[in-house]
């Protein structure tokens, strides 16, 4: 563990953890991310920003290469392109690719399954991409990510190359071991506030559906999956039986499990090395499976 990421865990805990837990409102936990973002996270300035079909947003990038469709995190409440856009940055920077964030919409306003059809409609814009697309998501977006996976293969859809996913939230029924056992371990997100972010997304549907929540979807017949998280994580078994799920339906895995990273820790790629090492081992994935 970098000396960095001794002092992240805390700072962390004392004030992300803390703020997760106190906020009352949406428009406060999206207010606080947009600013912080800003101050904190920075891209490389050779990849090009640019608006994407009049919402998300666009990373320059090889035109004949592979396309990243990336989609954002936020407890599908806050969150956005913008929030995210200097990690898939430094991502396209390190790939050689070029990358597109769609923008979905948000709940409470806009309650499942709005994000679900928005992602989707996205993928369809640029599924028939000559170098191939993979998809990329984070917590919540991890989520839309595998159920987009999910829907392309029920659909019949041009697969996408690969599939990854840092810290991925698969199971908004929170029946995990680990989101109880891991409570007071990770220093992020706090457990208790958990079922109001459900609510406000599923507003009255099940937790089970599994456009909702992937732990429950099919995908016999998908292309191979890439997840991380970290072992202090509550959402550890989240990704431990997606991985599992995913190998009894016949999908290539690979799962890496970080000891006391925080959630989503690429987003430091800044100023934390563990989250630099953790793109590298992306990138290689990602390379790997263009080269195929």
């Amino acid at each position: 563990m970098s000396a960095l990421l001794r002092l992240l865990n805390p700072y962390l805990r004392l004030t992300e953890k803390t703020h997760m837990a106190r906020a009352a409102t949406p428009a406060r936990l999206r207010r606080s991310f947009e600013r912080k973002a800003r101050m904190f996270f920075h891209g490389p300035r050779a990849v090009r920003t640019s608006i994407w079909a009049g919402e998300g947003l666009e990373l320059s990038g090889p035109e004949d290469g592979p396309l990243i469709f990336y989609i954002h995190g936020g407890g599908f409440i806050f969150g956005s392109p913008e929030t995210h856009r200097a990690m898939v940055a430094r991502l396209c920077h390190m790939a050689g690719m070029r990358a597109v964030l769609p923008r979905y919409r948000l709940a409470p306003e806009y309650p499942f399954p709005a994000a679900q059809e928005d992602v989707m409609t996205a993928y369809r814009a640029v599924m028939d991409h000559p170098g191939g697309v993979f998809l990329g998501g984070d917590s919540a977006g991890g989520a839309l990510a595998l159920s987009l996976l999910a829907q392309i293969t029920a659909e019949g859809l041009p697969q996408p190359l690969g599939t990854f996913a840092f810290s991925p939230l698969t199971d908004l029924s929170y029946s995990g071991a680990s989101f109880t056992q891991n409570a007071s371990s990770d220093v992020v997100l706090p457990a208790q506030r958990a079922g109001d972010m459900a609510e406000m997304f599923l507003s009255g549907h099940s937790p089970m559906d599994p456009r909702a929540s992937p732990l429950f979807a099919r995908f016999v017949g998908a292309s191979p999956v890439w997840m991380t998280v970290g072992d202090t994580e509550i959402l550890l078994d989240d990704t431990r039986r997606m991985t599992a799920h995913l190998r009894s339906e016949g999908v290539d895995v690979t799962t890496i499990i970080k000891p006391d990273h925080p959630h989503v820790w690429p987003l430091f790629h800044n100023i934390l090395p563990e989250a630099r090492t953790t793109l590298g081992e992306v990138v290689a994935w990602l390379t790997s499976r263009a080269r195929r």
